[in-house]
């Protein structure tokens, strides 16, 4: 195949690079930020994408985020490759500043308090409710009794505070992102367009230039004849 990669990628290769990209996450965050700028889109469009990508990241909607960021996306109007690029914010150099911001203001807005440890307790906590998932999706076709204790416990520790903190952090982390957003990508795009218009004016010149040059020596080529 035309497309096809010389040096297939294992699975293990895509995970590690999941988690730590080629050339590091500076690379990859330049990366980012120069497909972004460069959408062929307003600004204020493209600030909308990058809303939405930005708020879904601080949700516990994991696995989830592509799908949710185009559906936020599609409905405010923006972007939709934006809105999957800004998801990017969520890597694991911010995992625990978005876990922490999360937790910390759907605690504070439940009127409880993050436990000490939670951080660390997280991982167990999410193995947990996985297991009661697949354990009482087994139970379906065995005879094995349903436990929904680990599932319980992930959702009232973990899921519901996380779920709204995250909503009201999304939305103070998005917003900042977007009026951040709207100016850099106006300027952008506007020193862009004086950029081509440059280049367009000097091929412009030069072809006036090279068809003035054909015709003085066709010019000069007939005085020539003449004389």
């Amino acid at each position: 195949m035309i497309f096809k990669r010389r040096d297939p990628k294992t699975w293990m290769r895509a995970t590690a690079e999941m988690l730590w990209p080629r050339g590091g996450w500076a690379r990859a965050f330049h990366y980012v930020k120069h497909r972004v700028r460069r959408l062929p889109d307003s600004p204020e469009r493209i600030a909308r994408g990058i809303w939405a990508g930005v708020f879904i990241t601080f949700t516990p909607l994991f696995g989830f985020h592509f799908f949710f960021a185009v559906l936020i996306a599609k409905i405010m109007k923006g972007n939709i490759l934006a809105s999957l690029m800004a998801t990017f914010v969520g890597n694991p150099l911010t995992f625990v500043f978005i876990t922490l911001a999360s937790l910390k203001t759907g605690h504070w807005m439940l009127g409880t308090e993050l436990q000490e440890g939670e951080l660390r307790a997280l991982s167990r906590k999410f193995a947990d409710a996985g297991s009661d998932l697949w354990h009482n999706f087994i139970s379906i076709f065995t005879p094995e009794k349903m436990d929904w204790s680990g599932l319980a416990i992930f959702s009232r520790d973990v899921f519901y505070p996380y779920l709204m903190g995250g909503i009201v952090a999304g939305t103070f982390f998005a917003t900042i992102a977007y009026y951040m957003a709207v100016p850099v990508l106006r300027a952008y795009q506007k020193r862009r367009r004086g950029l081509i218009k440059q280049k367009f004016e000097a091929l412009k010149a030069k072809t006036a230039a090279k068809a003035e040059e054909k015709k003085l020596a066709a010019k000069e080529k007939k005085e020539n004849a003449n004389g």
